[in-house]
């Protein structure tokens, strides 16, 4: 076997992250509709997004650990598995408990898929280079997943143009083209991700299982040694407090503005492609910031233009400049997770490296759910631009939680760290080798020329 290189690693990983994303862009525009269509009640469908957030918050942080146990191709294969059953099942249901159980589903999906190809990745990448920035990867990732809901929006929208086919409605087309696009993802997963474990079987998966808890026991314990992962870490609660603003209040705001919710809703529907193509361009411009002000300051600026968007979405007073600092939020938006995970697998190596990005992602849920509750309530008492301004603070006051990380990394460089980003956890074990199939033998990617949703899209990271 011959061991691949960092440019295929980058490739197999991008490859892999768009099909990935895909689906879910299909499935974006018609989600709601379908259930409705199908005669869920609104309350009914808020439950079956429940089913799915609860299951998350549940199973993300064990998920991770068994990640880094058993090994992530296993992993992420049963995970995208499962998303087959759940879009399946999602095409067919008729009834609130099978779309219960589907979005029970696809909350097993998430924890399941949530930082196994990113660790994959990275880990590849440093066994391949350990002086590798990996970082220029995180960012296209960033620009991938932008480019494939948009694409996936835009044939989902085309497809229910189409109309009926047959028995099929032009709401459940999209369904099933996603269903086929996952099948694709799940061949292309067991074609391009080569990763070397050390022992296989039932044997190796008891003790996998059985190490689980001591892989997320190692993990928290990092959050205590370390001030900087600590801090970035508490990040995402007001990240994910703040994200209720532009993806959930934006519509009512520009109902607001416009004064008639359909034509709203006309307008949203291109904006929000758009949007992920802001996303897109926001990634593709973290090479950039990484060269001119360094990661940590850069994640810091970001957070604090993410409010100033948001406070623009709250106060201006015609739908353009609202739908105007939309777009710029998402591109604000795509610039800074690639900065935060970047800083975030600098605190950590291989083998609890799944479990911390599980425990970074695991804030965001109850964080979101908080910022629901209260940015719903100011919303309702004191008006939808209030709301948001208080939200655009939050996002805002995450900004100080990137200065240990801009600290640890001065001092590293003044002690001869070079281009250090960040405090260092202690190594933990060795990264894992990573081996190519036999027929891999070329490397398949040019050069770079440029440069992270289910139900709902909520904090897409």
């Amino acid at each position: 076997m011959s061991v691949l290189s960092v440019r295929q690693i980058r490739f197999r990983y991008l490859t892999l992250y768009g099909l990935r994303w895909l689906p879910s862009g299909l499935m974006i525009p018609v989600m709601i509709l379908l259930m409705q269509e199908r005669g869920l009640s609104l309350p009914q469908i808020g439950l079956v997004a429940t089913a799915q957030g609860l299951v998350v918050l549940v199973l993300e942080l064990p998920t991770g650990g068994l990640a880094d146990a058993l090994g992530r191709r296993p992993l992420l294969a049963v995970a995208w598995t499962v998303n087959l059953g759940s879009l399946a099942l999602f095409a067919v249901a008729d009834s609130f408990a099978l779309f219960f159980l589907a979005g029970a589903l696809q909350g097993v999906y998430r924890a399941l898929d949530s930082g196994p190809l990113e660790s994959w990745y990275v880990d590849a990448t440093l066994a391949a280079d350990p002086a590798a920035e990996y970082e220029r990867g995180l960012g296209y990732a960033g620009t991938v997943i932008g480019v494939s809901i948009a694409a996936g929006a835009l044939l989902s929208g085309g497809l229910i143009a189409l109309g009926p086919v047959g028995p099929v409605s032009a709401l459940t087309g999209p369904v099933l083209v996603a269903l086929v696009l996952q099948v694709v993802a799940l061949a292309a997963l067991l074609a391009l991700l080569a990763e070397v474990r050390p022992a296989r079987g039932a044997a190796a998966l008891r003790t996998s299982v059985a190490e689980v808890p001591r892989m997320v026991g190692q993990a928290i314990g990092l959050l205590r040694r370390s001030r900087v992962l600590l801090a970035l870490v508490a990040v995402e609660l007001f990240w994910g407090f703040g994200m209720f603003t532009f993806e959930s209040l934006l519509p009512v705001r520009l109902a607001e503005v416009v004064g008639d919710a359909d034509r709203a809703a006309a307008l949203l529907g291109p904006a929000s492609s758009v949007a992920w193509l802001a996303n897109a361009a926001g990634a593709a411009a973290t090479p950039l910031l990484l060269r001119w002000l360094g990661a940590a300051p850069s994640a810091a600026l970001l957070r604090i233009l993410q409010g100033v968007t948001v406070v623009g979405m709250g106060v201006f007073a015609g739908p353009v400049g609202v739908l105007v600092a939309y777009l710029a939020c998402y591109t604000v938006h795509g610039a800074s997770n690639p900065l935060h995970m970047g800083l975030l697998h600098r605190q950590v190596d291989g083998p609890y490296r799944t479990s911390v990005i599980s425990l970074n992602s695991m804030m965001a849920q109850p964080a979101g759910a908080l910022g629901a509750v209260v940015l719903g309530t100011v919303a309702g008492a004191a008006g939808v631009s209030t709301a948001m301004l208080v939200g655009a603070v939050v996002l805002a006051m995450a900004a100080p939680l990137y200065l240990p990380a801009w600290r640890a990394g001065r001092a590293a460089t003044g002690a001869g760290g070079g281009a250090a980003t960040g405090e260092r956890v202690p190594s933990v074990g060795p990264a894992a080798p990573v081996a190519a199939p036999a027929t891999s033998t070329a490397d398949p990617v040019a050069p770079p020329t440029g440069p992270t949703a289910d139900l709902p899209v909520s904090g897409t990271r």
